[in-house]
């Protein structure tokens, strides 16, 4: 215990809560996670990109590297088994083979009511948040079952609809319900004998792609090369209406991509040392 204060006492007076460690950030090309990687990297972690677009993922890890961090862009498709085993592979040799983190961040939502709902679209998305992170945990059982003495932890990232369900999302909100599940068990069965973490941040309002106006036309490409309008239909025209919509949230205001990053610092850092098996709402006060 006393080499463990020591170690925490060492992260904080260096000035980096995340000085050695090895981070893999999925979806850290753009929104939340590239700011998961930016705030990380300014912490002293290494981080992998992790992301399905090869092009922004490379200028996340070139604006990191610039900026005097250390990144490496690993893209590919978290769908795919062999990309997932790549992405361990290089992280783990881009942190001289170790690896201490790993955010499970990637993901889009597919909606559409129950009764219309298709079972690709079932599928695919319980597939991207479901499969892939217990995927890219079980690749990385070698690196986190270890007791070398050091800090190693997960963060699932879920969603105030995996929490309490949202109308045209069942496949998101099973999903999202899924991984805070995911979590408690890793928590109880890597915690007792390796000291491993794992957490759940469910995320409420946060301005990303997924919750702008769909009229703005954001969109990824699916499985089979079908695109998926992404965001919120009619959204609020008028500063009225936009208090109005915000008025279930107690900061009356949506989040922002850097706040809702910084929540998965604190959750990774040495401060939550004894934080573990925990679902975190980020929320601004909603769904209180």
């Amino acid at each position: 215990m006393a080499d463990r204060l020591a170690q925490i006492a060492g992260h904080l007076q260096s000035g980096k809560l995340l000085q050695n460690q090895v981070a893999i950030i999925t979806g850290s090309a753009q929104g939340i996670g590239a700011e998961c990687a930016r705030l990380f990297a300014e912490e002293g972690a290494k981080v992998i990109i992790s992301d399905i677009d090869a092009s922004k993922s490379q200028a996340t890890a070139d604006a990191i590297n610039k900026a005097g961090g250390k990144a490496l862009a690993v893209p590919g498709d978290l769908l795919k088994q062999e990309y997932i085993e790549e992405l361990v592979k290089k992280a783990a040799d881009f942190g001289n083979g170790k690896i201490h983190i790993i955010v499970n961040n990637a993901g889009y939502t597919w909606d559409g009511v129950i009764h219309k709902m298709t079972d690709k679209q079932w599928d695919n998305i319980l597939d991207l948040h479901g499969k892939a992170p217990f995927r890219l945990i079980r690749a990385a059982a070698p690196y986190f079952r270890v007791t070398d003495g050091e800090r190693r932890n997960i963060i699932n990232i879920s969603s105030t609809s995996g929490m309490h369900g949202n109308a045209g999302q069942a496949n998101y909100s099973m999903a999202k319900a899924g991984v805070s599940g995911l979590s408690k068990t890793i928590a109880k069965e890597w915690g007792p004998k390796f000291g491993v973490r794992a957490n759940t941040i469910a995320f409420g309002h946060i301005l990303t792609r997924l919750t702008q106006a769909k009229e703005k036309g954001a969109f990824v490409v699916g499985p089979d090369g079908e695109k998926i309008a992404l965001g919120i239909p009619t959204a609020p025209a008028s500063a009225a209406a936009e208090a109005q919509a915000n008025a279930d949230i107690a900061l009356r205001r949506p989040g922002t991509a850097t706040e809702a990053a910084s929540a998965v610092l604190a959750v990774a850092s040495p401060l939550f040392d004894y934080v573990t098996g925990q679902t975190i709402m980020v929320t601004g006060g909603r769904n209180m």
